[in-house]
């Protein structure tokens, strides 16, 4: 696959920042295939709203596709398939997850983080779940340095009780507020997580029509039979010793699954590059933007659609 890469805080080593990321994946099969994709996808009326630093802003509350006129509808799904065809990474705006979650889970991981490493140790991770120390990974095995510059705790909703948990009074607590539609015993995390499935599988029906595919065609064809929804809580450290070594958050690598849904406390580093086989390779910045999340179009939805998304 020839499409974008993405970068998290390049060269990081002066600046500290903290990145919430969700992951949507399933069981691909080759059954699952979209295509052959034609060239009427690019007949549609054409008005797309770009930001200053061409960016593609999408709102969620045009999700509800059914309240819409026709031209409005075409104006939606115009707008999300060139996102995912030039770009393969757009913002999300009117998501409906409350920000105030979205702060409060930030204000948690900070807690997390900020604990001895002896602590955050006590339950390093297993199952794909817990706590991923610094360097203890690299995305880009090309690269000679030791390891990415970042430390992670992950959840995965399918991994249910198999998640592992700071000790009470210093982790994830019960956010009461969000708790009347979910299961009494969520917890803030899996709170978010269900808020983020929510709007990634509302997300999944406009990439559906945005192809023109029946609205739920990944629901029909078994993308959602038990789906894996992980949440990673990122910390990019600001007081590194680089010993003149580069240093990579997280280094140049493409997201596995169909979607991730990336929100980040304003710290500037996350870059991307459109054409990784292109030579000299350019990397263009993605400011944040208060409110919004950033969506990433992942590998396993590049290949279910041809590779026509990127």
């Amino acid at each position: 696959m020839n499409g974008k890469r993405g970068s998290d805080s390049k060269n990081l080593g002066v600046v500290e920042g903290k990145v919430l990321s969700c992951r949507f994946s399933c069981d691909p099969k080759e059954s699952f295939y979209i295509g052959p994709l034609t060239d009427d996808l690019n007949q549609w009326p054409l008005e797309v709203e770009v930001m200053h630093h061409s960016k593609l802003i999408i709102s969620a509350k045009e999700i509800a596709i059914n309240t819409f006129a026709a031209t409005e509808k075409c104006r939606t799904l115009q707008r999300y398939c060139n996102a995912c065809i030039d770009h393969g990474f757009f913002y999300l705006v009117n998501h409906g997850v409350d920000e105030e979650l979205v702060n409060k889970v930030f204000e948690q991981g900070s807690k997390f983080f900020s604990l001895p490493i002896e602590e955050k140790m006590k339950v390093i991770i297993k199952n794909y779940s817990g706590y991923s120390p610094l360097y203890a990974g690299k995305l880009d095995t090309t690269l000679s340095t030791k390891g990415d510059s970042k430390e992670g705790f992950y959840v995965s909703q399918l991994a249910g009780d198999l998640n592992q948990w700071p000790l009470e009074g210093i982790g994830f607590a019960i956010l009461e507020k969000h708790n009347r539609n979910l299961l009494s015993t969520t917890t803030l995390s899996t709170c978010l997580i269900c808020f983020l499935r929510s709007a990634g599988t509302k997300l999944l029906f406009l990439i559906a029509l945005s192809l023109k595919l029946d609205e739920d065609f990944f629901e029909k064809v078994g993308a959602f039979n038990e789906p894996l929804a992980s949440l990673g809580l990122l910390h990019y450290p600001g007081d590194l010793d680089s010993s003149n070594e580069e240093i990579y958050g997280a280094s140049d690598h493409s997201d596995f699954g169909m979607l991730t849904l990336l929100a980040t406390d304003g710290v500037p580093g996350l870059q991307i590059c459109r054409e990784k086989s292109e030579q000299p390779q350019v990397w263009e910045d993605v400011p944040s933007m208060s409110g919004a999340f950033i969506v990433n179009i992942g590998d396993m939805m590049e290949r279910w659609t041809n590779c026509l998304f990127r």
